[in-house]
């Protein structure tokens, strides 16, 4: 054996050698082959086979890719065809093969992957050095850094102005594939041409925007197309980007008069303040350009401009002071409207004076509110009847009556008597104002005599906004769901709340309401809210998040909305078994298809994600599980002597995509039932006899009857007992009840020659009912055997022993050969109480040595009929004429 063992490990060790020699002599000369395949082939492509291309026939060679080749995981080698298939890892040549300058339009440099293949076994070894090309596909489409590209053209700029379009277009691929071309399409290219100009790697042009005709910005200011831009592949891919071209304002347009003639009549009891009319020149240009600036004309005389104002920014012209009798009945005023960069324009507004005499009444105003510029500033929270303005009527003949009313909104305002009196009025609210409704109120002021003769006062009402609305949510309850696992600061909704309110006051805020964990986080100015850490809906499935819309104004006003998360679940969770192992005690006549067990599982993911099927791994030939309960039951009768012990694995699988599973353990462990008598192993037919010399000394064992039991525990301690027996002085002889040993009890006479049979009963301790059989042991008492078949004739003859005493079946110890018993009961049960723990011990060990001398024995006399040797000075017979003289005990 161990030569053998030596010259294979010599074997082995050669032929490691000569492998390391041939791969070292054939890095020089190894065999090349070259293939090629498109990237972005699909797993399986077929590439080519390396035994049909170097003509191979030789039977048992194998093809292996040499390890460590970064390149093989791109190609999958059949061993035993030597067949080459792409992978199922991406061939992608543009990562495989970067280029700094790809797209020049030049040929590209090809995209190599290199990698070894070993011909085995040694005595064919070759070394194959295989090498791909990775060909390139048009897979990659232009793509413009930026999606919008914007340009400002001022509108005075020149046709034929030429804008470059920047950042270009990236085309990653090499060769015709990432070779570049531009083009124009929308509405907004009919002004415009495109030109292409070489870049700074061919095949990369630079686009120009160039005007083909002349702009005007107050004609149009914008212009919006899109620029494609495509490669020269097959097929042709592109990509777009929008364009918006802004025409910026110059000052190339001065103000103009709608009227340079206008024409006025104010009676001469105008009160001061009252607005003639007001002027507007237009300029269509934007901004600083479009500013306008009014005076008066050098020629205007002093008097006039004393007695009428013009306002330098809007252009109004009002009274300036209450018109002297003396003053000039006609007024002839020259306004200048000068625009940036302009000369001044001018119109002519004649003014007529209507003396008093013949005019309407009187009309003068006090005004109660804020007044500025003409203009009457209100807060939008005044209550109703909030006096605005204190008019008095005057009429120069008093004997002709006046009637003063208002003029446009009447129903928000109203003009009455002041407590009565008839030449008083008050103006005053007439109902809520609302600053979202309605900012601005304009409203005039009448007296009107019997002649028709009219005097106006033409006011001009402004709102000031207050903080009277709170922010609202375009949805005071937002449903949001999310699956768990997400990446940390992943976006939930977008709140949106809006204000009615003006300026600093319906500006929002958005803020976290109280009780939101502080994984979550809102953007105070967008309302974005986002989580930022990942979620776990086995730990919180769902979220109750308050958001807060708080707008700028003093005291500030908010409004909340609730968003309702519900974290979707994910099947990240394999089954989990309540215990590690499993451990379950049967009886071995446990009824088959009832229920041993319940093996416990959980899996913490809801849904599909959640129900567990369990399936067993092995030993299904004798158990079985409910796959949704996890009842484990025997699908055949259980036999503990067959085997005592199963061990099971218990596979729980999820039913989620794709599943997860865990694997437990599972004993079951047989428990002993009393179900085998016991076996007589000695002796062994109740045919076979035994010759007793009379000169036996009392006391001497005689012979011993020897019976195992299958069962054990209890179940397998057995008594021996005589329950019937046959001959001259049949109680002559005894039997050990825990040994099984028959003695002589008392010396042979002359008279107890003769042949001696006792039956014997062999009993177990099993519960509920003890087991026993039987077996009759056969003696001879006489000085020698002269006539051996008379005694086998009376054997035949009548075999059978009547039983004469029927012993209780009662658990004695088979260890104890006498019972003492202590003349004081009441001392004994104290004893036995204090001693309770070493009687466990002593009978676990009494066990323990019944155990081992079982074993002891079988291993002596096996199961089969065994022949156990008396003493030497006694013979044994049997009808098989099997003589035991000489053997020992």
């Amino acid at each position: 054996m161990e030569p053998s063992r030596r010259g294979a490990c010599c074997s082995l060790r050669i032929q490691a050698v000569l492998l390391l020699l041939s791969l070292f002599l054939a890095r020089g000369r190894g065999t090349e082959l070259v293939y090629r395949v498109q990237e972005e082939s699909p797993a399986g492509t077929y590439i080519g086979n390396l035994a049909r291309d170097l003509k191979l026939s030789e039977p048992g060679v194998t093809y292996n890719l040499a390890s460590g080749a970064g390149s093989a995981r791109f190609v999958d080698l059949n061993r035993e065809t030597g067949e080459l298939r792409t992978s199922a890892a991406v061939l992608d040549r543009e990562e495989l093969c970067p280029e700094p300058d790809a797209g020049t339009g030049g040929s590209a440099e090809p995209c190599w992957l290199r990698f070894d293949v070993l011909l085995l076994p040694p005595r064919l070894f070759r070394l194959l050095k295989l090498r791909l090309r990775v060909d390139d596909i048009n897979d990659r489409a232009p793509r413009f850094p930026a999606s919008s590209l914007g340009l400002s053209v001022p509108e005075n700029a020149e046709p034929g102005s030429r804008y470059p379009l920047e950042p270009a277009a990236e085309d990653p691929e090499p060769g015709l594939n990432g070779m570049l071309r531009y083009r124009l399409q929308g509405a907004g290219a009919a002004a415009f041409s495109l030109a292409q100009e070489d870049g700074a790697l061919p095949g990369k042009p630079v686009p120009f925007l160039v005007l083909e005709v002349p702009l005007d910005r107050e004609y149009r200011d914008r212009y919006v197309m899109e620029l494609v831009a495509e490669d020269r592949g097959s097929p042709c891919l592109s990509g777009t980007a929008t364009v918006t071209v802004s025409v910026t304002d110059i000052n190339d347009h001065c103000p103009e008069f709608p009227e340079s003639e206008l024409s006025f009549s104010l009676y001469s009891n105008c009160s001061a303040g009252t607005t003639i009319t007001r002027l507007r020149a237009r300029d269509p240009d934007l901004g600083y350009n479009a500013h306008v600036a009014y005076s008066y004309g050098e020629r205007v005389p002093g008097s006039s401009v004393s007695l009428f104002s013009l306002d330098s920014t809007s252009g109004t012209i009002r009274l300036a002071a209450p018109i002297p009798g003396d003053a000039a009945r006609s007024h002839r005023l020259t306004v200048l409207a000068t625009g940036t960069g302009c000369a001044p324009v001018t119109a002519t507004v004649s003014l007529t004076i209507i003396p008093v005499s013949s005019g309407p009444p009187a009309l003068a105003a006090r005004y109660i509110a804020l007044q500025a510029d003409g203009v009457l500033y209100l807060k939008e929270t005044e209550p109703l009847r909030t006096p605005l303005a204190f008019f008095t009527v005057t009429e120069h003949r008093q004997q002709q009556p006046v009637r003063c009313y208002l003029q446009g909104a009447a129903a928000t305002f109203r003009l009455a008597r002041y407590r009565g009196l008839r030449d008083e009025y008050l103006l005053e609210t007439a109902q809520p104002l609302d600053y979202e409704l309605q900012r601005r109120y304009e409203v005039a002021v009448v007296a009107e005599n019997s002649n028709k003769l009219a005097q106006r006062v033409h006011l001009q009402i402004q709102l000031i906004d207050e903080n009277d609305n709170p922010p609202i949510f375009s949805s005071p309850s937002v449903q949001v769901f999310i699956e768990e696992n997400n990446p940390p600061n992943s976006f939930l909704v977008k709140l949106r709340a809006t204000d009615a309110d003006s300026g600093e006051m319906g500006n929002i805020t958005y803020l976290l309401g109280p009780g939101v964990p502080p994984i979550f986080a809102v953007d105070q100015f967008s309302g974005s809210l986002s989580v930022s850490t990942s979620l776990d809906r086995e730990e919180q499935d769902r979220y109750r998040l308050t958001i807060r819309a708080v707008d700028g104004g003093t005291p500030s006003l908010e409004s909340t909305a609730t968003v309702l998360l519900t974290i979707q679940d994910v099947n990240d969770n394999s089954p989990r078994f309540i215990n590690k192992d499993f451990n379950f005690f049967v009886p071995e006549d446990y009824p088959s298809f009832s229920e041993i067990g319940v093996i416990g599982v959980i899996d913490p993911d809801a849904g599909t994600n959640g129900w567990v099927a369990l399936s067993i791994l092995n030993g299904s030939e004798h158990f079985m599980i409910d796959t949704g309960k996890g009842n484990l039951m025997a699908s055949v009768p259980l036999d503990r002597e067959q085997q005592s012990s199963y061990i099971l694995w218990i596979q729980a699988t999820d039913g989620g995509e794709p599943a997860l599973s865990a694997v437990a353990k599972v004993t079951v462990l047989l428990i002993d039932v009393n179900d085998n008598p016991p076996l007589v192993l000695f002796p062994q037919s109740n045919l076979s006899f035994l010759l007793v010399l009379p000169s036996t000394v009392p006391g001497s064992s005689i012979t011993e009857v020897y019976a195992v039991d299958k069962d054990t525990g209890m179940n397998a301690v057995i008594a021996y007992s005589i329950i019937g027996h046959r001959g001259p002085r049949p109680e002559t002889f005894v039997i050990d009840a825990g040994t099984g040993n028959i003695t002589l009890h008392e010396a042979l006479v002359k008279n107890d020659h003769g042949l001696y049979r006792l039956l014997v009963k062999v009993s177990d301790h099993g519960h509920p009912e003890p087991l026993h059989s039987s077996v009759i042991v056969n003696l001879f008492v006489n000085e020698t055997l002269s006539n051996e078949s008379y005694v086998e004739n009376l054997l035949r003859k009548d075999p059978g022993i009547r039983i004469e005493e029927s012993l209780p079946e009662t658990r004695t110890d088979p260890f104890q050969t006498k019972l003492d018993v202590f003349p004081c009961e009441t001392v004994l049960i104290a004893l036995s109480v204090l001693c309770f723990g070493l009687f466990a011990l002593a009978f676990a060990l009494a066990c323990y040595i019944s155990f081992r001398k079982g074993k002891h024995r079988r291993k002596k006399y096996g199961v089969t009929e065994v022949e156990i040797p008396l003493k030497k000075t006694l013979a044994l017979y049997s009808l098989e004429k099997k003589s035991l003289n000489d053997l020992d005990l």
